[in-house]
């Protein structure tokens, strides 16, 4: 699958996390994967400055823009299987399909406001 160049990933973990650690090998794996794609993983506390109020209840969460929008802001399961198939999902959309998709309840609208620190990358 050719994933559009307007797709990036962002995982919010926390160092402390156990789970995050042990996600962070396989995150990495999934940047190698889909090479032509930005993968960012952004330590909540670490990277404070970056994230700033975004408030990440359960680890590890997924944040993945398509076309400049958010249009998916969730925790996962750690596995990458699960990653996986949420990137091939927003990348089979197309870009004005995402746009919509992102905008098209309020909680999505509000992922535009709270996730304002910039294009993952």
């Amino acid at each position: 699958m050719t994933i559009p160049a307007d797709l990036s990933v962002t995982c919010l973990c926390a160092d402390w996390c156990s789970t995050c650690r042990d996600y962070r090998p396989a995150f990495r794996r999934l940047g190698e994967e889909f090479a032509d794609t930005d993968f960012v993983w952004y330590d909540i506390e670490d990277d404070a400055d970056i994230v700033g109020d975004l408030d990440i209840e359960t680890f590890p969460t997924l944040l993945i823009r398509r076309a400049g929008h958010v249009v998916y802001l969730g925790p996962v399961l750690p596995d990458p299987a699960h990653a996986r198939r949420l990137i091939e999902t927003y990348a089979a959309m197309e870009a004005g399909e995402a746009v919509r998709y992102a905008t098209a309840t309020a909680e999505r609208r509000e992922w535009q406001r709270i996730c304002d620190f910039g294009e993952a990358g």
